[in-house]
């Protein structure tokens, strides 16, 4: 298969291409929040051309503890994800956990993204991919922590089935007996030779899964990031926020904002490095 090449806008992301960059808050706290870390994504663009992607949840579907906080919902979402590229000109992604919802975020968002736990449903790929065929949109499909890289090849066909050529693949980690997630960095360039862009998620992949509620370590975020874009991957999922250790989701996963352009930066040189070695 020939390297894929998808358009987000004025991005290109694939082979060959500038590093993409998918960051924000796992969830959508306040409209204070979500549009800061927006600003904060808009400079970084502006400032050193980044390709940026915003990402915020407006559910969180899985969290672990009843008790814990989901997000606004869908209509509420889409209204701040929408003041997001009013304000900054940022494109936009969110998940989907539901057919009903593909076509309404894809009205909103560049790019619907299918969680890992639900990348084998297919109604729920078909109704992404009818979406965003619709919208001249594209699809990011987490693998799931259970299932081999080389068998992502069906959320794959599943979405061109359907007409669309504009999917991503994501590597988040495999399930590593009880409370543990592990990198396997050849799962990169196997998802890359379904002639589709992959992008790292160095958020999940620190995940520490089980208790009350998921926890993480955050110091292996960035080491994780680096050796993921020297394997190759064409973008990286990095979630952010201004005080961490107080968010309502995924704190101990997530990158300081104040620590968010410095660890960009390292990943800009490493692949501009990588890109000009394989000229």
């Amino acid at each position: 298969m020939t390297d894929n090449i998808v358009s987000i806008g004025n991005y290109r992301v694939g082979t060959g291409q500038p590093l993409l960059l998918i960051a924000g808050p796992c969830v959508m706290e306040s409209e204070a929040l979500v549009m800061q870390v927006a600003e904060q994504m808009a400079r970084l663009r502006d400032t050193h051309s980044q390709q940026i992607v915003f990402k915020a949840s407006f559910d969180k579907a899985n969290r672990t503890s009843v008790d814990s906080y989901r997000g606004p919902g869908m209509h509420d979402g889409l209204k701040l994800l929408e003041k997001v590229t009013d304000a900054t000109g940022l494109p936009t992604t969110t998940d989907i956990h539901e057919a009903a919802q593909a076509a309404p975020c894809a009205e909103v968002c560049s790019i619907l993204q299918i969680p890992a736990f639900l990348a084998r449903q297919t109604d729920l790929l078909v109704a992404a991919a009818d979406a965003a065929v619709a919208r001249n949109i594209c699809v990011n499909v987490k693998k799931p922590q259970f299932v081999a890289p080389e068998d992502t090849v069906h959320a794959v066909q599943k979405c061109e089935a359907r007409g669309l050529r504009s999917v991503l693949l994501t590597e988040r980690g495999t399930t590593f007996g009880y409370g543990r997630m592990v990198n396997d960095f050849r799962c990169i360039p196997i998802m890359k030779s379904f002639s589709v862009p992959v992008v790292f998620d160095a958020t999940h992949s620190v995940q520490t899964p089980g208790g009350a509620t998921t926890g993480g370590q955050r110091d292996m975020v960035a080491p994780l990031a680096r050796g993921a874009v020297a394997v190759g991957c064409d973008a990286v999922f990095l979630e952010t926020h201004p005080d961490p250790d107080n968010a309502k989701s995924d704190g101990p996963n997530m990158v300081p904002l104040a620590q968010f352009d410095e660890l960009v930066q390292q990943l800009t040189v490493l692949r501009e490095t990588m890109l000009a070695m394989s000229i």
